[in-house]
């Protein structure tokens, strides 16, 4: 440490220097140019193929996520992303010709896509791969450098992280920082032209406030309550099996996971019989390769102490020592219990029967907006009403989380599950700035805006403007 400074200081003058050379980059303007972009991107896809094995042992490390979870939840979305940006880019960078109004006649119309600058990623835990570089592939893509700031409750996987990229890619384009609170309080004191934060609203509000003296633009990936309505004539085994199959994948720690189940009154016991055996069927273990520890001990007393015994219908068991939580389903929960007054992130399925739709929906309502919500239903006109009636961020009929893996639809919350979306096309344009540009030349020029005023010029004016 330099004489004089304090760790605070030393730190701070850290970042400075990240950001001041990443903008000193950003400003040869070589990030612009689409074939180095798409060059960088290869490099990435090569990085993460050659590194696999070490990323599999790295996430193993931290809780226990098998290389069959690894691969299908992280990596082969990865390699998706950085193709489709590979094949996609000088489609999505192309100008956009828009139509010239008869005003500016004659003239070109066109909209320029560029990139914002020096971006920063702060990226979460739970899904420590994906939820780090997918947002940095869009970054690359469109045309920025990058700052990573991977979560500290992963060592494992922040370590391998910082490892490979450092080491390959000049720190002026794309640099991993580690650390905690402290790094990432002296990263947020920066300016960025662009900050894309994963995580929980609480420390969203935290980032949003952080960019507001800079005026950066910000994407917030946050979380919430995302619901699953299951109607009386919907599928019942089908629903099950999805739904089960999505809450209980990496024991329920997932920001789209679902929250809770409301289920209508005639057939809440079915579902719950049902549901039963098929967490049972599916044997959910760290040694089967499908679950994964929590996170960590502070994580495993919270969801504890969300239980209710009273209420608990199967599962509420858990381990201390490995850190496993039992698949847990409870029953006859009300909106007033502790478990649904914060997001869960973990194995436990609250069901809370419903007489009707129209109730259902009114109870979504009075909370904030969620991330996803899923509709089980075999009835046109009760789907077309959840889809009409309840804001979400995304979701789907008849399946949950399966949204996320289609790139064609932007991934992102409303309200207090978050603001911006990524992913594909989506995630280009979050890291673009759009540049309007009237082309005109120089041979014909009207004398209507020009002095003197008059009552004939006047009215050439409105009928242009389709008034007169």
């Amino acid at each position: 440490m330099p004489v004089g400074l304090s760790l605070g200081q030393e730190q701070q003058q850290q970042m400075e220097q990240i950001v001041a050379a990443q903008r000193a980059f950003f400003n040869t303007n070589r990030t612009k140019e689409l074939a180095w972009r798409i060059g960088q991107l290869k490099q990435l896809r090569a990085l993460l193929q050659a590194h696999e094995q070490r990323l599999y042992q790295a996430i193993h490390a931290d809780f226990g996520k098998s290389e069959f979870d690894t691969f299908t939840s992280e990596l082969s979305l990865l390699y998706s992303e950085i193709n489709e940006n590979i094949s996609q880019l000088k489609r999505w960078a192309k100008p956009k010709m828009v139509r010239t109004d008869l005003a500016n006649f004659p003239a070109k119309s066109y909209i320029m896509p560029e990139p914002l600058g020096v971006s920063l990623i702060i990226g979460t835990w739970n899904y420590p791969f994906y939820l780090n570089l997918l947002p940095a592939i869009s970054a690359i893509g469109a045309g920025n450098t990058a700052v990573l700031k991977p979560s500290e409750l992963a060592p494992e996987c922040s370590k391998v992280m910082a490892e490979m990229i450092n080491t390959l890619f000049d720190p002026a384009f794309l640099k991993v920082v580690e650390g905690g609170v402290p790094e990432t309080t002296a990263l947020l004191a920066q300016r960025f032209d662009k900050i894309f934060f994963t995580g929980s609203t609480a420390v969203g509000k935290i980032v949003y406030q952080a960019a507001a003296p800079h005026l950066t633009p910000v994407t917030l990936e946050l979380g919430g309550k995302s619901p699953a309505i299951i109607t009386q004539d919907c599928d019942l085994n089908t629903t099950v099996r999805r739904l089960v199959w999505a809450k209980f994948f990496n024991a329920g720690q997932t920001c789209v996971a679902p929250d809770y189940v409301l289920v209508h009154e005639s057939i809440e016991q079915a579902f719950l019989e049902r549901a039963k055996q098929e967490i049972k069927q599916q044997q959910f273990a760290v040694a089967h390769g499908n679950y994964v520890q929590i996170i960590n001990s502070r994580n495993l007393q919270r969801l504890a102490g969300l239980l209710d015994k009273e209420k608990v219908f199967c599962g509420g068991t858990y381990d201390e020592a490995t850190r496993v939580f039992e698949p847990t389903l409870m029953r006859g929960v009300s909106f007033e219990d502790a478990v649904m007054q914060e997001e869960i992130f973990g194995p436990i399925l609250p069901v809370i029967a419903y007489q009707s739709l129209d109730a259902a929906i009114a109870k979504i309502k009075e909370g904030a907006k969620p991330l996803s919500c899923y509709i089980f239903t075999s009835n046109k006109a009760s789907k077309r009403k959840l889809l009409h009636e309840v804001s979400f961020g995304g979701g789907a009929v008849n399946d949950a989380l399966m949204h996320l893996s289609n790139s064609r639809l932007p991934f992102g919350g409303v309200g207090y599950s978050g603001m911006g979306s990524y992913h594909g096309e989506h995630g280009f344009r979050t890291f673009s700035h759009h540049k309007s540009v009237l082309d005109k030349p120089t041979w014909f020029e009207p004398n209507l805006k020009y002095h003197p005023r008059t009552a004939g010029k006047l009215k050439w004016i409105k009928r242009l403007m389709g008034l007169g």
